[in-house]
């Protein structure tokens, strides 16, 4: 880091009333939770991999009466 920087995280961290270690704790704590838990590349991956797949989809009112003779069914059992 140049000067100048140096100067200026001086400056931030006294107007927070901090000392410049806890400034720069704290900052990078914040960073940290900004950060995304899981890297950008490995979601695509992730969603590419699933959108590869085909699953049966229906009309839900034809799944749900599909569900419904099937319970239907089983009450003489």
């Amino acid at each position: 880091m140049d000067e100048a920087e140096v100067r200026e995280i001086r400056r931030a961290a006294r107007r927070q009333g901090m000392t410049v270690a806890e400034w720069v704790r704290q900052t990078l704590r914040a960073a940290r939770r900004r950060e995304p838990l899981a890297e950008a590349r490995k979601k695509r991956e992730i969603v590419r991999a699933a959108s590869e797949h085909a699953f049966p989809t229906a009309d839900i009112q034809q799944m749900l009466a599909e569900i419904e003779r099937g319970y239907a069914g089983r009450e003489g059992r």
